[in-house]
């Protein structure tokens, strides 16, 4: 079934991704760089306090952070994580922020990720040997800090060469939460991860993800937000060699009051590497013109092709289905071009309410109008979850998507 979104023009758009933007050095003055030549640091100290000027932070609230953005927000109690399914060849460690693995994937990249880093009290690290396939996944099960506390974490998945692994990142509960999870995937490794939010009401949840792709790898990065009251994510991917491929898969559905916010960034740096990006959400918000039950859901694609990536092929799409009024969905898809010399790039973004022809091609037919909606929801999604391996967590997002549904009166 056909996206039921109707194109519009989104401002901005077209942007190149170093319009204007700015990052602090040494904590000293800021200077325009392109993406891809962002300032990092582990040192909390040698980031600014970002400013909702700047263009990284101006779709995000920042009276609801609760303080992760200043300093202000310190940890009170410490995230619960268990990782089942660690069969043989996989090996499950707590580490300190002196392991030198740590950063392997990426180093923080923003105020809060540098906080959460210099903040957590033990990393874990889950790693897959090399040349072992494992047959079922593995469960990294995070629970958040509790309601009125505050939790910093540190996760990082490896995969050593020729290694392939399903990994399920599930993450719930109550509290403020700010993380790094880094994906260290070794050459020629092929590495799934699905990470649901399905956190309470209350929660407030950024996160900061490093994927790190090695030559003739292949990653597959699923990021569902359900649950919440603030959840802002942003995937960086680098490529370390040729040959490299990802895919970064997104389903999101934002209720009355929630803020879901996802910034993606793909690096292209070396050549004959791949990337697609495909990312669904859905909104309902309160529909008694309350402004602060408007659902808001913040979508950015940066896509990176520097001039050593010659023989990149990148396409990324988000698509956003407006199902009430109060309800807000921003979607700025971005493509910086340095080379010629590529296969094919090019972006789509398109927001709407239902496509009137397809409801009324499913009545002509006899199906009821709230079923009819209800369907078209569900070919909405279906792209994405049919595409996620784990067949009980497939079942659980649908069971996730139909309770919503209730909630929309759909």
């Amino acid at each position: 079934m056909a996206d039921p979104t109707i194109p519009v023009t989104t401002p901005g758009a077209d942007a190149p991704v170093n319009g204007g933007e700015a990052a602090p050095v040494n904590g000293g003055e800021a200077a325009p760089v392109n993406k891809g030549e962002m300032f990092t640091s582990f040192d909390v100290n040698a980031f600014e306090v970002p400013s909702p000027r700047e263009e990284v932070w101006r779709f995000t609230p920042f009276r609801r952070l609760r303080g992760l953005h200043d300093g202000s927000a310190q940890r009170t109690a410490d995230p619960t994580i268990e990782v089942s399914g660690a069969s043989e060849g996989v090996t499950v460690e707590t580490v300190g922020r002196d392991d030198n693995r740590l950063g392997d994937g990426g180093v923080p990249f923003d105020r809060v990720a540098a906080q959460a880093f210099s903040s957590f009290s033990d990393a874990t690290i889950v790693t897959v040997g090399r040349e072992v396939e494992l047959g079922e996944p593995v469960v990294v099960k995070l629970t958040g800090p509790g309601e009125g506390e505050v939790a910093f974490g540190h996760v990082q998945i490896r995969l050593e060469p020729f290694a392939r692994a399903v990994v399920v990142l599930d993450q719930d509960g109550s509290g403020t939460y700010a993380e790094n999870i880094e994906f260290v995937v070794g050459d020629q490794a092929s590495l799934t991860v699905v990470n649901v939010h399905d956190w309470a009401d209350d929660a407030v949840h950024v996160a900061a993800h490093h994927i790190r792709v090695g030559r003739d790898a292949v990653v597959r990065h699923f990021a569902i937000s359900l649950g919440g009251n603030l959840v802002r994510l942003s995937p960086v991917v680098h490529y370390d060699a040729p040959g490299g491929d990802a895919e970064l898969w997104g389903l999101y559905f934002a209720d009355a009051g929630q803020h879901l916010e996802q910034r993606l960034l793909v690096d292209h740096s070396q050549p004959h590497c791949r990337s697609n990006v495909v990312y669904k959400g859905a909104l309902q918000g309160d529909t008694s013109g309350d402004r602060t039950r408007e659902a808001h859901t913040v979508w950015i694609g940066d896509v990176l092709i520097r001039p050593a990536a010659e023989g990149t092929d990148t396409f990324e799409l988000n698509r956003n289905l407006v199902l009430t009024d109060n309800a807000r969905a921003d979607s700025v898809p971005n493509l910086e071009i340095e080379t010629g010399e590529i296969v094919g790039a090019g972006h789509a973004s398109a927001t709407g309410r239902f496509d009137d022809e397809q409801l009324f091609y499913l009545q002509a037919r006899g199906i009821p109008e709230d079923q009819a909606r209800r369907l078209v929801i569900r070919g909405f999604f279906r792209e994405i979850i049919a595409k996620i391996s784990v067949p009980d967590l497939r079942e659980r997002l649908e069971a996730a998507i139909e309770s919503e549904l209730e909630l929309a009166g759909a």
